[in-house]
C-alpha cells in the first residue's frame, strides 16, 4: 500500500481540500493583480506610493520621485504578483511563494494602513478598520506556510512523489532505544489515484484562462477607458494615468511676497457651487461627486500639475487644514468673503460684523494667505454707498499680514473702489468673451458675469496691481483652450477657474502652450 509522501499524513481528507483550496484561490487572486497591471497601458504603482502615509511614507513618497527606481519598483510590482500567483496556483516552491506574498502584501499595507485618518487614497468596495484584505491574505499565506500547504497537490507534491521524498517521523512515535536521528520512510509505488492528485491544479489553471479570456472578451468600452487600475492586491486608488500627458509644471510668479502659479484652482465646484442654469439637478451632482476624499484627490492632483494655489470661501477652511494635517499636500488658499446672504428674492447684507468680518477672521484663523472681498459683496456695497465697509476690511486684512484683494463682476464697481482710493495687493474681476449662444439671451440666468468685456480689458490695463481674471469660461460654456487665450491676451496676470480632477492635466497643458506662445498681449505683466 501506498505509505505517506509528506507531513500532511495526518490531515483528513476535508483538511487536505481546504489547504489545497486556499492556496490555489490565494494564487488565483494575486495572479490576476498581476497580470491586469501588467495589460494596463502605463500603470504605475506611482500614485499608490505618493499617497502613502504613516512610519514609512516618506521612504514611498522617495520611491515615486526617482524615475529610475520606480521602474525597478513597477517591474517587482506586476511580476512579483505574478510569479507568486502562478506559482501558488500550481503548488511549486509554494512555501517559499507563500513568504514572498506575505512580503509583498506586508509593503502594501505599510503603505495604506487602514487607520483611522489615513484612508485617502484607497476607495474600496468595503470599509476597513485596522484589518483589510491585505492583512487577512498575510495570515492566510501563515497559514499556508506553517501547515505545509506546500506538500498538498500540486507540482511540489508530484515531485516529491517521484523523487521518493524522505520524511521524518514524528517524535511521538520515537521510543526511547531510538537513534537521535529521526527515522526514515520510503515511498515504495504510487497510486494512480495520487498521480492524479498532483495534477488537481490542472482544472483550476484552465479556468482561470478561460476567464480572463472571457472577461477580456466581453470587457466593454467603459472598462477600458474609465475604471480606475487597480494598484495593490487589495485596494483601488485614484486615477492618476492622465499625470503622464502633462507637459510640464504650471509657472508661478510673486504678488508681493507670495508665491502663486499663474493657474489659480477655483473652489466653487468642490464646494457645489455649479452655476447649472437651467439644470437644477447638477448642483446636487456636483456635490455628490466630490466628497471628501475626491476633494483630496483634486487637490493633490492640482499640486502635481505645479498648482500651488486654492480660491475658496471659509466653509471650505477646515476641509483644507484636514488635507494639510494628513500630510496629503501643501495647497495655499486665497479665501473669498461675503457680507451677503441670499434668498428667492435676492440678495441682502448680513451685516459688516456678522457677515464680512465674520468670514474674513474665519479665513485668517484657518491659515488663508489672502482674504479678497466677494465680487458680488463689492457690487453690493458699491450700490449701497458702502464703500467705507470695504476699506475698513481691507485695513483689518492688511493688519494681519496677508494679501488684501478686492473682486468685482462689474467693471463700474472696480473704477468706484479707484476713485474712493481702495487699493488692494491684487484685484478679482470677471472676464470672458460673449461668443457662446446663452450670453445672447435678453435676461440674466446665470449666464453671464463679465457684462462688458471690452471696457474691463481697457480700463484694468490702466491699473498697476496684479488682476486676477475669473469666470473667465462663462461657468463652462467658452473651452478652456479659449477662454484661457482670451484672458492671458487681455491683460489677465492670473487666471482663476474651477475644475474636475479629470480636466485638470489638460487645463494645465492649455495654459503651458498658451504662455508658451506668441501671446498677442498690450497689457504689461503686473506680476
Amino acid at each position: 500500500m501506498l505509505q505517506s509522501v509528506n507531513n500532511t499524513s495526518q490531515y483528513s481528507n476535508g483538511q487536505k481540500w481546504i489547504l489545497f483550496i486556499l492556496r490555489v484561490a490565494i494564487g488565483w487572486h494575486l495572479l490576476f493583480e498581476g497580470i491586469s497591471k501588467l495589460y494596463t497601458p502605463d500603470w504605475s504603482a506611482a500614485s499608490f506610493l505618493e499617497m502613502s502615509g504613516w512610519l514609512f511614507g516618506g521612504i514611498f513618497r522617495w520611491m515615486a520621485s526617482q524615475p529610475s527606481l520606480l521602474a525597478v519598483v513597477d517591474f517587482l510590482n506586476i511580476w512579483g504578483l505574478i510569479l507568486i500567483g502562478l506559482a501558488l496556483m500550481i503548488g511549486f516552491q509554494s512555501r517559499i511563494a507563500s513568504i514572498a506574498g506575505m512580503v509583498l502584501l506586508g509593503l502594501f499595507y505599510l503603505a495604506h494602513p487602514p487607520f483611522v485618518g489615513m484612508d485617502f487614497g484607497v476607495p474600496t468596495e468595503g470599509n476597513y478598520l485596522v484589518v483589510n484584505k491585505s492583512l487577512i491574505e498575510i495570515f492566510a499565506l501563515g497559514v499556508l506556510v506553517f501547515f505545509r500547504a506546500d506538500a498538498v497537490w500540486g507540482l511540489d507534491y508530484f515531485f516529491n512523489i517521484f523523487r521518493g521524498k524522505k520524511q521524518p517521523v514524528e517524535s511521538s512515535d520515537l521510543k526511547p532505544e531510538d537513534s537521535q536521528e529521526p527515522s526514515i520512510q520510503v515511498t515504495p509505488y504510487v497510486s494512480r489515484r495520487e498521480l492524479i492528485k498532483s495534477f488537481a491544479t490542472v482544472p483550476f489553471i484552465a479556468a482561470f484562462a478561460f476567464a480572463i479570456l472571457h472577461k477580456k472578451r466581453w470587457e466593454s468600452w467603459e472598462e477600458k477607458n474609465l475604471i480606475d487600475a487597480v494598484t495593490s492586491a487589495s485596494a483601488k486608488t485614484f486615477d492618476f494615468a492622465s499625470m503622464r500627458d502633462l507637459k510640464g509644471q504650471i509657472p508661478k510668479t510673486k504678488i508681493n511676497n507670495v508665491e502663486i502659479s499663474r493657474l489659480i484652482m477655483g473652489g466653487n465646484l468642490l464646494s457645489g457651487w455649479a452655476h447649472s442654469r437651467d439644470l437644477i439637478y447638477v448642483s446636487q451632482l456636483v456635490k455628490s461627486y466630490h466628497h471628501k476624499d475626491k476633494i483630496f484627490a483634486t487637490l493633490l492632483m492640482a499640486e502635481k500639475c505645479g498648482i500651488n494655489t486654492l480660491l475658496t470661501n471659509p466653509i471650505m477652511c477646515t476641509m483644507i487644514n484636514e488635507y494639510w494635517k494628513r500630510g496629503i499636500g501643501k495647497i495655499q488658499f486665497i479665501s473669498d468673503c461675503v457680507g451677503l446672504g441670499y434668498t428667492d428674492k435676492g440678495a441682502y447684507d448680513l451685516g459688516y460684523e456678522e457677515g464680512l468680518m465674520k468670514n474674513i477672521k474665519r479665513a485668517i484663523s484657518y491659515g488663508a494667505i489672502s482674504c479678497y472681498i466677494q465680487g458680488e459683496t463689492t457690487d453690493y456695497y458699491n450700490e449701497n454707498n458702502k464703500l467705507e465697509l470695504i476699506g475698513k476690511a481691507l485695513d483689518y486684512i492688511r493688519s494681519q499680514s496677508i494679501l488684501t484683494g478686492l473682486g468685482a463682476h462689474r467693471i463700474e464697481s472696480i473704477k468706484a473702489c479707484v476713485e474712493f482710493g481702495l487699493k488692494p495687493d491684487f484685484w478679482m474681476k470677471t472676464l470672458h468673451h460673449h461668443k457662446y449662444w446663452s450670453a445672447g439671451h435678453p435676461i440674466w440666468h446665470d449666464n453671464m458675469y463679465c457684462f462688458n468685456p471690452e471696457e474691463t480689458i481697457a480700463y484694468m490695463k490702466t491699473l498697476k496691481e496684479p488682476w486676477i481674471a475669473f469666470k473667465t469660461l462663462a461657468a463652462g460654456a467658452i473651452h478652456p483652450k479659449d477662454g484661457f487665450r482670451y484672458a492671458f491676451e487681455n491683460g489677465a496676470d492670473f487666471i482663476c477657474a474651477g475644475m474636475y480632477d479629470f480636466q485638470m492635466v489638460k487645463d494645465a497643458n492649455y495654459v503651458l502652450d498658451i504662455l508658451n506662445s506668441d501671446l498677442k498681449r498690450e497689457r504689461q505683466w503686473r506680476a
